[in-house]
């Protein structure tokens, strides 16, 4: 049986590909209500006053909900009203909630709801918010509630600093005989995913709370609205079914709360509350932005000593998961390479700006895009190989992290091996640029990657398995299914343990918190690692219980027999057997005897050894493994007009073990997709007064179908030991070096050197026209 590395079809494929897969959205029964929100259209403002008289008077409202009387809110620090009061603080903030029989009443009705501002001066950038004298956007940060590892600056617009001291980043300067440094940043942007947010809730009669939500993290849904509204956890169930993209933005709880405050409204009725495209990208949270300061110290022969980083994250107004971004952004400030000695802040700063979630990759594409285009800086200064410099500084087994983990083999990987097939697949050798004409040059950019997760140190995750009269399984888990494939790798684990065929393994899809074992988040690229453990220790348990089921009926002892090929079986002697299916819910004896009823098992996996940073030095375990890459990309530029093609992207992941090829090979794919587009072309516009600009897919434009370059996709396996058949996540790394490498790329083409994204025709000629 060899089913581990096998492309097998995903579980959902066929409910996809008919359109028959239901979407959160896709639910509406007949006694269903509708929220449609309210917003601001400043991106700071007092609230001088809300006329709601003329909308709580249409036909078909039930209720209109403004701000005051509802706890803070945000995951990490309590610093957000699920409903602005006083003041708004972002462009798109929810001001009121309109619920009414339809969504047109409500959309209606909502346009009818008459709101006085006052505009405030406004914080439009992280290096703004730090300048002495900034308006100052939370005067109450330091009474919020928080939990542990966040250091909120109390009188400033610092929501948490985050500080990594390794080594004596004097005596690497000291022994630092070349030395670069230079500033980068970026806009915050959109996930930009297919399906927009929305959740419905219930308030049953009985006091049990009902919530739905397009989520990639149900269970934590659970734990805030208990945490926040005083509910016990018992009385609250939540529901996530498919989920059509989340890219790490449906990680954070926003809607869900709306709708609870919504359906409480009216009486606990059911009160579905969906965003339009523009809430989409503006008033749900968004990918953070960044500026950054990095300085490097080398030798003259090109060894890394010394790294000097200032990471200004752009949190937004309010908190919620930009500390953790920071944090993350910290824990691997340098890339994968070994240097003694680091220096770096990583501040997370309020802004007037969207708040932002998770993103694709948990601020690793952002620090990788200022590092490794400083990586090339430097290479340049020492006339070095950019690859060859890379190669000679990649990080190893025995070396330590920027927080002070010694690496092992298993829990690093080879760097220097992706480097090397990268250097193949590009064909580095040939020349990093060629003019291929009078005004067009071909030029090519790389990158290396490796990404941790700074997850809770107590992060869980559980499986079910139940047995059917057929022999076949049923597969339950926390895990939501959000195209990753991920339930699918979990029935390949299962069933390479049990050697069964793939296609009796029933996987399902939805998750309900009263029912599914609970998985922490599907976030991280940890779902797989996490849940693929907690399915082999499901697995054992079946194994036992099939073991001692059969020792009685087979009357050899329960340590002489083996699982496997859907029966029980002596393992010197195959040929005596009992199928599983005869045993799975009991056996029944001729005489009506009947030993054991049906077979459940159940598995659980819980992080080992994780630690909290130290707040003075950053020292601590944040994640159990990393994993490491190495990237390039490939592009044509007319030198005339600036416009460039992508024409090749390669990937090489140490990916542990390939447990689908084809489903591996489409994660890292799109990844590397969302990278390029993410480098290239995606950013929220700014006005002077912190408005978005450009909140529509037609002026905010990732990259359109034609526009793809040539995918390249392949893969070092050097196994993780404590990881399911050694595989290492991957759902995230495609991404994290694509903007670097293309700007890399675009900056060895034109010879400047290219520190904004996104890396647009129009920046590329005022920096080289320019000099900007």
């Amino acid at each position: 049986m060899k089913i581990i590395g096998q492309s097998v079809f995903r579980k959902e494929s066929w409910e996809k590909v008919t359109g028959k897969a239901k979407y959160t959205n896709d639910f509406e029964p007949k006694e269903m209500l509708f929220g449609k929100l309210v917003t601001s259209p400043y991106g700071h403002a007092k609230i001088n006053h809300i006329d709601t008289s003329e909308a709580i008077k249409m036909r078909g409202v039930r209720a209109v909900i403004t701000g005051g009387k509802f706890p803070l809110t945000g995951e990490e620090m309590r610093d957000r009203p699920p409903i602005a009061v006083d003041r708004v603080r972002y462009y798109g903030e929810v001001v009121a909630i309109v619920v009414a029989d339809t969504l047109a009443t409500a959309q209606l009705a909502a346009s009818q709801i008459h709101i006085s501002y006052a505009p405030l001066p406004v914080v439009n950038s992280p290096s703004a918010a730090l300048q002495p004298g900034a308006p100052l956007l939370h005067e109450n940060l330091g009474s919020y509630e928080k939990i542990a590892g966040v250091y909120p600056v109390p009188g400033t617009n610092i929501a948490s600093k985050i500080k990594i001291r390794k080594g004596n980043i004097r005596k690497g300067w000291e022994e630092s005989e070349v030395s670069v440094q230079s500033t980068f940043s970026f806009n915050p942007s959109d996930h930009a995913a297919m399906e927009t947010r929305c959740s419905f809730a219930q308030i049953h009669e009985d006091g049990k709370v009902e919530i739905t939500s397009s989520s990639q993290a149900p269970f934590m849904i659970k734990k805030l609205m208990a945490t926040y509204f005083g509910i016990p956890t018992g009385n609250i169930l939540v529901k996530t079914p498919l989920v059509g993209g989340a890219y790490g933005g449906k990680a954070s709880v926003q809607l869900e709360i709306l709708a609870y405050i919504a359906s409480k409204a009216v009486n606990g009725r059911l009160v579905k509350v969906v965003n339009d495209r523009e809430e989409d990208m503006v008033t749900s949270p968004g990918h953070i932005g960044l500026e950054a300061t990095v300085k490097l110290g080398s030798t003259k022969d090109g060894i890394l000593k010394a790294a000097e980083l200032l990471y200004l994250w752009d949190g937004g107004a309010y908190s919620d998961k930009s500390i953790d971004l920071a944090r993350a952004g910290a824990v691997d400030c340098t890339g994968p390479y070994r240097i003694e000695n680091i220096y770096c802040d990583s501040l997370c700063m309020y802004t007037n700006h969207p708040y932002p979630a998770p993103f694709r990759g948990f601020s690793h594409s952002e620090v990788h895009f200022a590092f490794e285009r400083t990586m090339d800086m430097l290479a340049k200064k020492l006339n070095m190989d950019p690859l060859d410099f890379r190669y000679n500084n990649a990080i190893k087994p025995g070396d330590t992290t920027p927080t002070q983990v010694k690496l092992t083999r298993s829990s690093v990987g080879n760097v220097q091996k992706c480097i090397t097939r990268l250097k193949e697949l590009i064909h580095w050798d040939d020349g990093q640029r060629i003019e291929v004409g009078e005004n067009t040059i071909r030029a090519k950019g790389v990158s290396c990657i490796w990404k941790t997760s700074t997850i809770d140190t107590n992060a869980s995750s559980g499986v079910i398995l139940t047995f059917n009269p057929d022999g076949s399984i049923n597969l339950m888990s926390g895990v939501v299914e959000i195209g990753t494939g991920t339930k699918t790798i979990l029935a390949q684990i299962l069933a390479e343990r049990l050697k069964m065929p793939v296609e009796k393994i029933h996987v399902q899809m939805l998750v309900n918190t009263q029912n599914t074992p609970e998985h922490w988040k599907t976030v991280a690229s940890r779902a797989t690692f996490m849940a693929g453990r907690a399915v082999l220790n499901a697995a054992d348990d079946v194994i036992l219980q099939l073991k001692e089921r059969a020792a009685c009926i087979l009357r050899a002892p329960a340590e002489d027999l083996e699982v496997g090929y859907e029966k029980v079986f002596l393992r010197d002697d195959p040929d005596i057997h009992i199928p599983v299916k005869d045993i799975a819910y009991g056996f029944v004896y001729p005489n009506g005897n009947t030993v054991g009823g049906q077979i459940i098992g159940s598995g659980t996996y819980t992080l080992r050894h994780m630690t909290r940073l130290d707040k003075e030095t950053g020292a601590g375990k944040p994640g159990p493994e990393w994993t490491v890459g190495a990237q390039g990309v490939e592009i044509e530029i007319d030198t005339r007009t600036y416009r460039y093609r992508l024409l090749k992207a390669v990937s090489v992941i140490d990916i542990g073990r390939v447990l689908n090829q084809k489903t591996a090979e489409g994660q890292v794919m799109g990844a590397m997709n969302i990278g390029l587009s993410f480098g290239g072309r995606e950013t929220f516009i700014f006005d002077k007064d912190a408005r978005v600009l450009n909140p529509q897919l037609r002026t905010y434009r990732p990259i359109r179908f034609g526009e793809q370059p040539e995918y390249i996709v392949d893969f070092v396996e050097t196994p993780q030991i404590d990881a399911p058949y050694g595989a290492r996540g991957v759902g995230e790394h495609g991404l994290i070096g694509m903007p670097a490498a293309l700007a890399n790329s675009l900056s060895a083409a034109l010879e400047v050197e290219l520190r904004y994204l996104p890396l647009t025709p129009e920046l590329l000629w005022r920096t080289k026209e320019g000099g900007t």
